[in-house]
């Protein structure tokens, strides 16, 4: 009964997810992915949710078979060993650390339009410590706060698609021209052909991204069978039904080729009739959206840096022995501090090619927890657990992996995700080996440890055999 009283609830999950993943990459990334693709951007949403399902489904089944708070980072090291566990862990937490060190510049930005004596540094410090004072509440204070700002965010959408109906049917357009159906007769709905769809899926991707704070979440709820795979269902629902909605009532106000990757193509639709005062409103959207997503993300670092401390991944001083990480989630806040501090110091392409990684470590979060639900199942020799786990297995399993790896090789193609590969790999290759040398130092230290009181009964039992061989042929003598 305590349990399922502290624990977070269906909805309370599903808002923590949807607060982590709707965010700017939505509001503002859309237009990469739709000067693209064109209209075929709608099939990129319906492939991105599809693998999101494929994900969650082996996430879940993972999660719901061991709830631990560490949740891929665990599941991991169960399948590929420590060494693995320890990559993913910190790669995950760096490359999270520095896009939310990001997010709090981004944001800063957007707020000195209306603060324009604040410092960019005092605000985006403000914000950063403002979301990490409130991870120390707990999980449960959190997800309120959470499903407010998430509530706002769909919201947010929901009115565009409400707004866009009201103007397709015909009022308040001001014979401001094409609406509807019109927009898009004589249009092309392939432009780019496959190309343009698979160079779409990146950015459709990244709009997608922050789901696996569900996992990451395991440990805070009351019972994880039942309210895990519930969340995720909701989640997926909620998830791609209001991103479809929203693309498809963008394409029946504005043509993809009026769409400007500088600015909201959502606040360039409205604009179009009249609806100028959308900008401001959307630049409120925006800032909720962005300390929704920091919230959530600064509740997963946490959990996260404490399943590796737990694991000894860490200085033991990073251990957490209450129910809330609290040193988790400063050291995490902290970072993020230390990250924007770092903005400010170096060159600005140097820091952009460390920030990017946080796009990486969040699609090679998602092909480790494939390729982690499939080792572990295989071993297992069926589903790990009673219900019904990821559908099509193995089949699913490959279809994903694959297209996970095909979107990050596709970073390069995109303008400023090239670097993000680039220091995501660089992430990579130093946190593997950083472990495999204190591996090698470890096991060497043991070793001598070993041989040196194994050397002395060897010399002794050489010294006795050769005593009693000569005592048998003084005696044969």
């Amino acid at each position: 009964m305590g349990k399922e009283e502290k624990g977070l609830s269906v909805w309370g999950l599903t808002m923590l997810a949807l607060g982590t993943v709707v965010g700017g990459s939505f509001f503002l990334g859309s237009s990469v992915a739709i000067r693209a693709a064109g209209p075929s951007v709608l099939l990129s949403y319906v492939i991105g949710g599809i693998l999101v399902y494929f994900i969650l489904s082996a996430l879940s089944e993972m999660t719901v078979s061991n709830p631990v708070s560490g949740s891929f980072r665990t599941y991991t090291e169960q399948a590929f060993g420590r060494g693995a566990g320890f990559t993913v862990g910190w790669v995950y937490w760096t490359g999270l650390v520095l896009a939310m060190s990001s997010e709090a510049t981004a944001v800063s930005i957007l707020l000195r339009g209306w603060f324009p004596a604040l410092p960019l540094v005092l605000l985006g410090s403000g914000i950063i410590a403002g979301v990490t004072l409130l991870n120390l509440l707990g999980a449960k204070r959190l997800s309120r706060l959470e499903s407010g700002l998430a509530a706002f965010k769909l919201l947010a959408i929901a009115a565009f698609v409400l707004i866009a109906a009201a103007l397709i049917a015909g009022f308040g357009t001001g014979g401001a021209g094409a609406v509807g159906l019109d927009v898009v007769r004589g249009q092309s709905l392939f432009p780019g052909g496959i190309a343009g769809i698979a160079g779409s899926m990146l950015m459709v991707m990244f709009t997608y991204a922050g789901f696996e704070v569900l996992g990451l979440a395991a440990s805070e709820t009351g019972t994880p069978g039942v309210t895990i795979p519930r969340a995720i269902r909701y989640t997926i629902i909620l998830l791609v039904g209001l991103y479809l909605a929203a693309i498809i009532a963008l394409f029946l106000l504005l043509p993809p080729a009026q769409v400007s990757e500088q600015v909201s193509p959502f606040v360039t639709a409205l604009s179009l009739y009249g609806l100028g005062w959308t900008g401001t409103a959307m630049n409120i959207v925006l800032v909720s959206a962005i300390l929704s997503t920091m919230l959530a993300s600064v509740f997963g670092l946490g959990r996260m840096l404490r399943s590796l401390a737990e694991e000894g991944h860490t200085p033991a001083w990073m251990r957490d022995h209450t129910d809330i990480p609290y040193r988790g989630i400063l050291i995490s806040g902290g970072a993020m501090l230390a990250g924007l501090w770092l903005g400010m110091l170096l060159p600005q392409g140097v820091y952009l090619f460390l920030v990017s990684s946080g796009g990486f470590s969040l699609l090679f979060s998602y092909v480790i927890i494939m390729a982690s639900h499939y080792r572990l199942r295989k071993r297992h020799g069926g589903p790990l657990i009673n219900q019904h786990g990821l559908r099509g297995y193995p089949y699913t399993s490959w279809i994903a992996i694959l297209s996970l790896v095909a979107i990050l090789a596709s970073m390069p193609l995109i303008p400023g995700q090239g670097g993000g590969l680039a220091a995501g790999v660089m992430f990579v290759v130093l946190f593997a080996g950083i472990y495999a040398l204190a591996a090698l130092r470890k096991a060497r230290a043991s070793g001598r440890y070993r041989r040196r009181p194994l050397q002395v009964p060897a010399a002794r039992v050489q010294m006795e055999a050769a005593e009693e061989l000569e005592g048998k042929r003084e005696r044969g003598q």
